[in-house]
């Protein structure tokens, strides 16, 4: 294994070099740690070697497009611009006819997935969002639905009266194959009370994955960071992400969100630094030593960094998405999605080597 970069590595940090490279589990005070420190070389290069380990130099992408049927949405978390009330100017619900409408001016072959998530409408019946899956998985059978987020499923019990597990087989059966990851935020209910996340809690959100993963599911996971959180609270809410996937063994990925501002035109002091970007993405990688991927999503960090993240630990880019509206609602400055094209350029030119896949990570074609 490589030399690390930084010959003054205090005590501490070579303690966590050893402990990764004996393949030991970091601890919550491993995690704070890294997070306090201004060695990003030393973090960096380390899940980098943890990433290798795994992966080799293959990052991985996906043809997806991001589909949003409803923006109406009850719950008011601080954070989103995307959410607007019924009857709200720029708010829509959309049939799933309307959609496969949509989708037919807009694919193009090659494919594989849809990415569907929206707001919590309550002015329509769950039967709606059954009914969306099944208008898609007919006109496009070829295609894989991640659809939903777990605070989605929680809410869709709310709305039908059923259970987790009777909501998700009931959903399986018009199609769904996997959950997207979004709706964890931060896995604290004191954040999510000050953030006003008032949709699925703590325990509910890791309870859906759970009942998914039973149903054979496997599915995604996130980390909205860069607002009010601690450290801790980060590192805390992997640890508790971790601890699920010993039980479970069912998260396929990990996503890192940086926090967006509301606004286009917010200064770079209300953004998150590149700094902070690629040291979370490199201590998901260290923390996360049970999970295969960690996601660069340059849909909020752009491009040009997510090349630099594939030496910090990621080995997923995403997908080619066409149309990401919640990211850009909220006043990202990166492209609404990329190509196939434009994403193996991205991939090489950090020294890679991408590979196509579908939301299973079954790679469909290696670009030596």
């Amino acid at each position: 294994m490589s030399t690390l970069i930084t010959p003054h590595t205090d005590t501490r940090m070579a303690e966590i070099i050893n402990k990764v490279r004996a393949g030991e589990r970091l601890s919550l005070e491993d995690g704070v740690y890294l997070y306090e420190s201004d060695d990003i070389l030393t973090i960096g290069q380390l899940a980098n070697e943890a990433n290798l380990r795994k992966n080799g130099k293959k990052v991985y992408f996906i043809e997806n497009m991001s589909l949003y049927f409803t923006n109406v949405c009850e719950a008011h978390c601080a954070f989103c611009n995307f959410r607007k009330d019924e009857g709200e100017e720029g708010s829509y619900t959309l049939s799933g006819q309307e959609m496969v409408d949509y989708v037919n001016q807009h694919i193009h072959p090659g494919i594989r997935e849809f990415h569907i998530v929206g707001g919590h409408n309550n002015n329509v019946p769950f039967q709606y969002y059954v009914d969306s899956l099944k208008a898609l998985n007919e006109a496009f059978p070829d295609v894989t639905l991640k659809a939903y987020t777990a605070a989605e499923i929680d809410f869709f019990t709310r709305i039908s009266g059923l259970g987790v597990k009777e909501v998700l087989v009931e959903l399986q059966a018009a199609g769904l194959e996997s959950l997207t990851g979004g709706g964890a935020e931060i896995l604290s209910d004191e954040y999510r009370k000050k953030m006003r996340v008032n949709k699925a809690n703590v325990d509910r959100y890791l309870e859906v994955h759970r009942t998914a993963h039973e149903l054979g599911m496997r599915t995604h996971t996130t980390m909205l960071y860069g607002s009010i959180e601690t450290y801790e609270d980060r590192v805390n809410h992997m640890i508790q992400i971790r601890e699920l996937q010993d039980e479970t063994h069912g998260f396929q990925v990990f996503i890192p969100l940086s926090m967006q501002p509301k606004s286009k035109n917010a200064s770079i002091m209300r953004r998150n630094s590149a700094y902070e970007d690629l040291k979370t993405i490199a201590i998901s990688r260290l923390m996360l030593d049970n999970i295969d991927h960690i996601k660069a999503y340059f849909i909020n960090i752009g491009t040009q960094l997510t090349q630099m993240a594939l030496a910090f630990g990621a080995s997923d880019v995403h997908g080619t998405i066409l149309k990401e509206r919640i990211s850009h609602a909220a006043g990202a400055l990166t492209p609404e999605g990329l190509t196939r094209k434009e994403l193996v350029w991205l991939v090489k030119g950090a020294g890679r080597i991408p590979v196509e896949r579908d939301t299973f990570y079954n790679e469909i074609q290696v670009y030596e």
